[in-house]
């Protein structure tokens, strides 16, 4: 049963205490691993006009093979895995997932039509599923509150630095493989499908690493020490039951006839939307898996209720929680589409080549995304010493400042191509270092808004907006708008439409955050947590 201990004026002793050499080791290859995690994530953005002239793509396809393929698979699985990660062994966990994206990743290479590719991206998606609840709820056991933004800032800076690396790495290899074999030499593989073996292999090595680090004792550092769960697989099959389709109608049914007509009707439902998109649009496997990826989150939301009352209480049940985690996603509406399409749009509308395009959008992404990441988590940090909802006004910043330079990059402003190169480069980084300044603030608002056994559950949550709302939904509505209007740029810009109502969420979050985290061990006891 966990235990309460409070220091010297009424402090836990996580406020106090001094990280450990072995949490900064950690911090290290969790930021490597999160690092491979967006090199694997975003090498598809560069390649993507050579997916389009040999797979047959057009750009709402890249969408959904970026986003949606990805997305909808990362947040279903991220639920039985964050569970898996609050129950059992997280350094286990994230070597096991760590492994199987980067073989995935390798499998891309060997794609031959846009189905195959969508299937190795489902994969992808599975094995990231396991990175940041695990990680998140790692770091957060291993530094003290008062460091936890920094530090998941730090650990997410790696993502944004993956990111840019991509790109880099991404444009380079095409360019020198295509060039020196333009027939695909004695292998037969194109530039683009070494790029995805060449970056897949390295994360097979690090799992190596991963598998060192030293599992912490759970919750000690809000002073709230607590034991392994008794049964972590059978937990992580209930949360599997509750989520994957049509596992659902199983656990649905367990729970009585009401709650299996109130499943079937989710799913009715579910169904009929994506049928009426995928009419108005053509893009029925596109509909299809958004519909999955909803249908099961409130499968799951409704289970969850059941088997843990206070998980659902501090999470679905509470406004604060909801709201920032919604307004994230509608950030990552726009950060996603933005960077999915800033290489094609670099490469097809103003005409650069991809090794230039990989060297200089690459380079300034990742650096802008570092520093936009480090600056958020500080900066989120600061403001919270100063009002209990204080990073809420980081994810506000971050949401209303990437307007501007969203437009100035997608303007095509410049007096010759390599004026408008250079122009869109600039602000195309600028846009990143505001939409990456918003992790650390979103993480680690939602971290305290929960117990420490539910991090990993939180995690997940947090990250099925961002995913089902942002990168399963914005690259391809993005993608679909270039289509329709021929105007790549008009259509990322036409995505800025979401930032007032992501706005209105944070309203919500700044006036509720502040009671929410102060009353969390009441509102669980109230629940029947055993605190």
């Amino acid at each position: 049963m966990p235990t309460e201990e409070a220091g010297p004026a009424g402090q836990v002793p996580g406020e106090i205490a001094k990280p450990s050499g072995h949490a900064w080791y950690a911090l290290a290859i969790l930021f490597l691993v999160y690092l491979v995690n967006f090199v694997d994530r975003q090498m598809i953005t560069i390649l993507a006009p050579d997916l389009k002239r040999d797979l047959g793509l057009d750009d709402a396809d890249i969408g959904f093979l970026y986003g949606t393929a990805f997305a909808v698979f990362y947040a279903l699985f991220g639920i039985p895995l964050g569970r898996l990660a609050d129950s059992w062994n997280r350094v286990r966990l994230l070597t096991v997932g760590l492994t199987l994206w980067s073989a995935m990743t390798v499998v891309s290479g060997f794609a031959r039509n846009g189905a195959m590719l969508a299937g190795a991206r489902v994969g992808v998606g599975i094995g990231e599923a396991t990175a940041s609840p695990s990680a998140y709820s790692l770091l957060s056991d291993l530094f003290p509150r008062r460091l936890r933004a920094t530090t998941l800032a730090i650990y997410s800076a790696g993502a944004y630095l993956g990111g840019g690396v991509s790109l880099m790495i991404g444009g380079l290899i095409v360019d020198a493989w295509d060039r020196a074999y333009p027939d695909g030499g004695m292998v037969g593989l194109a530039g683009w499908q070494v790029a995805f073996i060449a970056v897949g292999l390295p994360g097979l090595l690090l799992a190596l690493l991963v598998a060192t680090l030293r599992e912490p004792v759970r919750g000690v550092m809000d002073g709230v020490p607590t034991e392994p769960a008794a049964t972590p697989f059978r937990d992580f099959i209930d949360e599997l039951l509750a989520t994957i389709p049509p596992l659902t109608l199983i656990s649905a049914a367990r729970r009585g006839r009401r709650a299996l007509a109130v499943n079937l009707l989710a799913l009715s439902l579910a169904a009929g939307a994506a049928g009426v998109l995928a009419v108005w649009t053509g893009a029925m496997l596109q509909w299809i898996c958004v519909a999955i990826g909803y249908y099961a989150v409130f499968s799951w939301a409704c289970s969850l209720y059941h088997r843990d009352r206070p998980a659902f209480a501090l999470i679905w049940g509470s406004p604060a929680f909801l709201a920032t985690a919604l307004s994230y996603g509608c950030a990552g509406f726009i950060g996603y589409g933005a960077i999915a399409f800033a290489p094609v749009y670099a490469i097809e509308v103003i005409g650069a080549s991809a090794d230039r395009v990989g060297l200089w959008v690459g380079g300034g992404c990742a650096a802008s995304g570092f520093l936009g990441v480090i600056v958020g988590g500080r900066l989120a940090d600061r403001l919270h010493k100063r009002h209990a909802g204080g990073r809420i006004l980081v994810l506000a910043l971050g949401l209303a400042a990437s307007a501007a330079p969203i437009w100035l990059a997608f303007g095509g402003q410049g007096d010759d191509d390599i004026s408008a190169f250079f122009h869109f480069v600039f602000w195309i980084s600028v846009t990143n270092f505001f939409f990456s300044s918003t992790i650390g603030a979103a993480a680690a608002t939602t971290q305290d808004l929960v117990l420490p056994r539910m991090r990993g559950t939180a995690t997940a949550t947090l990250l099925m907006s961002t995913t089902l709302v942002g990168l399963a939904l914005g690259p391809y509505t993005i993608g679909a708008l270039s289509v329709v209007t021929g105007d790549l740029g008009f259509a990322v810009v036409l995505a800025l439409a979401v930032v007032p109502p992501g706005l209105a969420l944070l309203y919500v979050a700044w006036r509720r955050v502040p009671e929410e985290v102060a009353t969390v061990l009441e509102r669980a006891r109230a629940s029947g947590e055993p605190v």
